[in-house]
């Protein structure tokens, strides 16, 4: 495994790599309020190794740009005022080329700092910027493929980046019998605080499919008045899908009787064989009822995890985001991380094609609103 040095320069140069095929256009607009631009994904994970590391540890640095702390900042409060969200895309300055600037910058001191000793506390820090820069790459490419959704030409972004046109590789149904079963993060590797506090869990005997629903099964769903029969929603959900107006998953279109998706590869016809991608836990649970199953909670979905091919896309499971037994926020900027969004969200398994080398694992706990679409997300089904 690559020292710290070298994950950390790897890390930063995969976040350029994929904006390589960007204009300078496409860096600014924000499509809707919970998407930021690409120069903000930029600029904010540079921001978070000057605030969380450069600007306490680093002897005499040199803060870039004073009026960064605010207009980068994304929802730390103990970092100070913070620039409202949902109008990041109006942010014209600084320019691109600036915050280049300002992560090479960063990138310097940070060499700089890893240079000398430094304490287990600012090892710590690298690791939790890098995993979280590593967050950033792939809501980078969602948040991206929203913005030039919304393009009636349908621009591509790279022609080689479809990333949902893979299929599953395994079928049939694993069989998961009763009993106790350990849960949470437990090796000595990396993780996040809301996976700690490893503890029992009692399931009962249950099957979890070994493949991720498709567009195919899910265009069956539509077909048979899926969208339009209160029976298989969540109240919520029901009173979603008919405020929104909401008749497929999200970047579906349909032409001429075919139905086509939008793919960061431009516009192309729905592989009826892939598995399904950028649908809500409303339209996943909506279709597991459809098919006369469930989703798994995020128990069970773990517990099988070594016996099932995962990490195409993220899974939505039945379990509500909530901490684990002893859970404890962290002091200080830090515990603002994952804590304090334990409230009306579901909870994600697994990884996606989007999701970076190495940033994944079994106890990872993902998490998004109810409604959320356009992360690649898919369904699998238990019973």
């Amino acid at each position: 495994m690559p020292g710290l040095p070298d994950q950390y320069i790897d890390t930063r140069n995969r976040t350029t790599e994929l904006c390589a095929p960007l204009l300078t256009e496409d860096y600014i607009p924000q499509a809707v309020e919970f998407t930021s631009p690409p120069k903000w994904h930029l600029a904010h994970t540079s921001w978070f190794f000057e605030k969380m590391i450069l600007s306490k540890y680093l002897y005499k640095y040199r803060i870039f740009d004073d009026s960064y702390n605010a207009l980068f900042n994304s929802y730390y409060n103990h970092m100070g005022d913070i620039f409202p969200r949902n109008i990041r895309g109006m942010m014209t300055r600084p320019s691109v080329e600036k915050v280049y600037q300002y992560r090479q910058h960063v990138d310097e001191a940070i060499s700089k700092l890893l240079s000398v000793s430094y304490p287990d506390e600012v090892k710590e820090l690298l690791i939790l910027g890098i995993n979280h820069e590593q967050q950033h790459q792939e809501l980078l490419l969602t948040d991206l493929k929203y913005t030039l959704a919304l393009n009636p030409t349908f621009p591509v972004y790279e022609a080689n980046s479809n990333l949902i046109n893979d299929e599953n590789e395994t079928s049939g149904w694993l069989n998961m019998s009763e009993g106790i079963y350990d849960i949470g993060h437990h090796s000595n590797g990396f993780s996040f605080d809301n996976e700690s506090g490893r503890h029992k869990v009692f399931l009962h005997d249950f099957e979890i499919s070994k493949s991720l629903s498709t567009n195919g099964e899910f265009i069956e769903f539509i077909a048979d008045g899926g969208y339009e029969n209160f029976h298989y929603w969540l109240d919520d959900g029901w009173a979603w899908v008919n405020k929104e107006n909401i008749t497929a998953p999200l970047y579906w279109f349909k032409k001429d009787g075919k139905w086509f998706y939008f793919t960061l590869a431009g516009l192309q016809p729905v592989n009826v064989n892939a598995i399904v991608s950028h649908v809500s836990y409303y339209e996943a649970a909506a279709f597991a009822a459809w098919k006369g199953y469930r989703l798994p909670t995020e128990f069970e979905w773990e517990a099988a995890s070594s016996q099932l091919n995962w990490g195409k896309r993220w899974e939505w499971t039945g379990s509500a985001y909530l901490p684990y037994p002893g859970f404890k926020i962290a002091s200080g900027a830090v515990g603002e991380y994952n804590g304090k969004f334990m409230i009306n969200q579901m909870v994600l398994r697994g990884a996606s094609v989007a999701t970076a080398a190495g940033h994944s694992r079994n106890t990872y706990r993902n998490f998004f609103q109810p409604q959320s679409q356009w992360q690649f997300s898919g369904i699998r089904l238990a019973r």
